[in-house]
């Protein structure tokens, strides 16, 4: 379990030896901060930029006003952040010292701006409320570590004195993952990992590089972008998404179909445990026992902190392809994308709208001359596709394009040309700052997500669909409009996402209330149906209660069997991942 600690460091976030001064991610992506984290703020009572504003079109706003009586005007308008109720930090004395004496006094906070900033993830849950001033679970203090070692002496300082550690790395929980749970231990502290940003190697001739967990993706893409080469992993959380949160939660993204879940792509890992560090060294796939990567991919915190990831890499596309095409109905679309799946013809991206989203977005249709005018009346039952191609030249995405357009075509499909893909790479990362402006707007939107096998899939998006609409409904008429779209596409199964929309209030408490009791119909619906409770979004607090259902009673005992191993006093990110 040991691995050579392999040549020295070549890159750095913030190093000014690193190959260049102004790391530049791949085009189309957003920026990396050109200094470090401290450059990159986040939002207290939204998704990520403070600054960042998603203007609501014209459309949207009079599809608001019809359905749930929308002004236009703010009426929830988040508060003062220095007047949000936090718990008042309690970590004993002889734990501060401690920590103080391993990272610097600089580096162990508890001043209300970083614990609020370290209080809770960007679930509509959390997010409802700081918005109404109270969060009751906060960590103690934060701790920023500056290295593995810093990091390894700090879990296992906080084990021998019972105070609970919540690694912390970009932030971007929607599951409850982040929240500070104590419970009978004597203080708990989020361990941020932003210091930890280095690309310590790279191998081009192996195509593997190792990145220390606290990297953000947009920073990782602009140094590995120095060497030509991507990790090809988009999650929506892509702006402030973490290395070691995307292996720690066995993350998926935009460009599954065509890179792969992260979790395919780590070949190794080093972990911080509080019984001793943890590598798996970096090797291509082998029958040498269990797969102890499998192990530590996912475990969400609760065994230890992932300080250094080793992953695959890419050589970054110099062409790609985007382009939409209308199927005739759900059914349709479905057998074109398994199809698809199976073919060996996969798109980089593809992923189908049901006719409830098709019909929310503004799709394009080609005219005659080849321009491309906006589709406003979409018609009714249809699907639109995106599928979308990067490759080494324009000839072999074009290539593999056509191929696949073939069997689209076989299941009714229209080309509408390349406006709507065009349109979705755009604004693929929006949709979070779409649900900060109707939060204030008083409407409820949150987004769930779950796979099934592809028999399964029709009747779990109608269940689980009624089980929303039942949930939400609050007699005054207003529809609860629930949509989707299929993604993250596979020979057997399919990811199934689903966003709510709904009448909310000014009121953050009763809309918190109405969207938990949502959400536990929602596990209910999936876990009867068997489809598993999470695909990409992890497990957190929300989602234990169904790990259950997901793995069964013994493989619960199992995991807690390697828990007790690897973390005896309990202090790994408490209350996560297993119900309680």
């Amino acid at each position: 379990m040991s691995s050579s600690p392999g040549p020295p460091p070549i890159a750095s976030a913030t190093d000014p030896a690193a190959p260049t001064a102004a790391p530049v991610a791949p085009a189309g992506l957003p920026a990396a901060p050109p200094t470090g984290r401290e450059a990159f703020p986040v939002s207290w009572s939204g998704w990520a930029d403070p600054d960042h504003v998603e203007p609501l079109g014209a459309g949207l706003l009079e599809l608001l006003r019809g359905a749930f009586g929308v002004t236009g005007e703010t009426v929830a308008t988040p508060g003062d952040p220095d007047a949000v109720v936090l718990p008042a930090p309690a970590l004993p004395a002889a734990a501060r010292e401690a920590l103080t004496g391993i990272v610097g006094d600089d580096h162990v906070r508890d001043d209300h701006a970083t614990r609020l900033a370290h209080a809770a993830g960007k679930s509509t849950l959390d997010l409802l409320a700081a918005r109404a001033g109270r969060l009751p679970e906060a960590p103690d203090a934060v701790v920023t570590s500056g290295s593995p070692e810093e990091t390894q002496a700090v879990v296992e300082a906080c084990a021998a004195l019972r105070i609970a550690v919540v690694p912390f790395g970009g932030g971007t929980s929607v599951v409850g993952g982040l929240r500070a749970l104590r419970g009978d231990l004597d203080g708990v502290v989020a361990l941020d990992l932003r210091r930890l940003d280095r690309l310590v190697r790279v191998s081009p001739e192996d195509r593997i590089a190792t990145l220390q967990a606290g990297l953000l993706l947009p920073q990782a893409d602009a140094l590995l972008a120095v060497h030509g080469l991507t990790l090809g992993h988009l999650p929506q959380s892509y702006e402030r998404a973490s290395v070691g949160g995307c292996a720690a939660t066995r993350s998926s993204g935009q460009a599954s179909s065509g890179y792969g879940r992260f979790d395919a792509m780590v070949v190794g890992l080093r972990v911080a445990t509080p019984s001793g560090e943890l590598r798996v060294a970096e090797r291509p796939p082998n029958a040498a026992g269990p797969d102890l990567l499998g192990v530590l991919l996912g475990s969400e915190g609760t065994l230890g902190v992932i300080t250094e990831v080793t992953v695959r890499v890419q050589p970054v596309p110099a062409a790609a392809r985007y382009e939409g095409w209308t199927l005739p109905s759900f059914a349709a679309g479905a057998a074109a994308l398994r199809d698809l799946a199976r073919s060996g013809e996969r798109p980089t991206v593809m992923r189908m709208s049901d006719e409830v989203e098709s019909a929310m977005r503004l799709a394009t249709v080609t005219q005659d001359d080849g321009a491309t005018a906006p589709r406003t009346e979409p018609v009714a039952g249809q699907c639109l596709v995106v599928v979308g191609w990067d490759g080494p030249d324009g000839a072999a995405v074009n290539s593999r394009a056509e191929r696949a357009g073939r069997i689209l075509a076989a299941h009714g499909g229209v080309p509408d040309g390349p406006a709507p893909g065009e349109a979705w790479r755009r604004g693929r990362f929006e949709a979070p700052y779409l649900r900060d402006a109707l939060l204030d707007l008083g409407v409820l939107v949150e987004t769930l997500e779950t796979t099934t096998l592809w028999s399964r899939l029709p009747e779990l998006r109608a269940g689980l669909t009624a089980a929303l609409q039942e949930a939400l409904a609050d007699g005054s008429g207003a529809p609860v409009i629930v949509m989707g779209h299929v993604s993250h596409v596979y020979a057997e199964g399919a990811s199934l996402y689903l966003t709510v929309v709904a009448r909310g209030g000014d009121d953050p408490g009763a809309t918190a209330t109405r969207w938990a009791g949502a959400k536990r119909a929602a596990g209910d619906a999936i876990a009867a149906r068997g489809a598993s409770i999470t695909h990409h979004h992890a497990v957190g607090t929300d989602h234990a209660p169904w790990m259950t259902d997901e793995i069964g009673p013994l493989g619960v005992e199992v995991v807690r069997a390697v828990q007790a191993r690897l973390d005896p006093a309990g202090v790994m990110n408490p209350g996560k991942l297993l119900p309680g």
